[in-house]
């Protein structure tokens, strides 16, 4: 049998080392030439050893119980959906939607007006005047809660 580091990585493996080196770059320990090089090595690689060189020299979390354990062999960890990034999402979904609804509105008014003798009353400002303000609330009071 093989020893570990002999091992084939699994695309996963590889995955989960891309993942390790854009959090190092995010966290500013690799430069953008730096990362983009191990990232490209990182999906060459054909062991756990080449994949464990490529974070070697990065602080990545141990499992204090079974020692200095590499992340390859870990599972990925779960995301979970915080409520920010349900919030998130769901104000814009609520963009959109409005977005599609004045869209109609000013397709409906324009065709009015411009198949009449006199220039139709511009009424989607009702639809979008009020709706706007609340949504560009949710907006601020959102943005309000974002770590600076």
């Amino acid at each position: 049998m093989a020893e570990r580091f002999e091992m084939r990585a699994s695309d996963a493996d590889r995955d989960r080392i891309a993942e390790i080196l854009r959090d190092a770059h995010g966290e500013g320990r690799l430069d953008q030439d730096e990362l983009v090089a191990r990232v490209e090595a990182t999906y060459d690689a054909k062991t756990y050893r080449d994949l464990d060189q490529l974070i070697a020299d990065l602080p990545v979390r141990r499992s204090p119980a079974a020692g200095l354990v590499r992340p390859v062999s870990a599972p990925p960890p779960q995301r979970r959906r915080t409520a920010r990034r349900v919030g998130r999402s769901l104000l814009t979904g609520a963009w959109w939607f409005y977005g599609i609804v004045l869209a109609i509105n000013l397709t409906v008014w324009l065709a009015v007006s411009i198949t009449s003798d006199v220039p139709e009353y511009f009424w989607p400002i009702w639809v979008a005047g009020p709706w706007g303000v609340m949504l560009g609330a949710l907006e601020l009071a959102y943005r309000s809660g974002e770590r600076r």
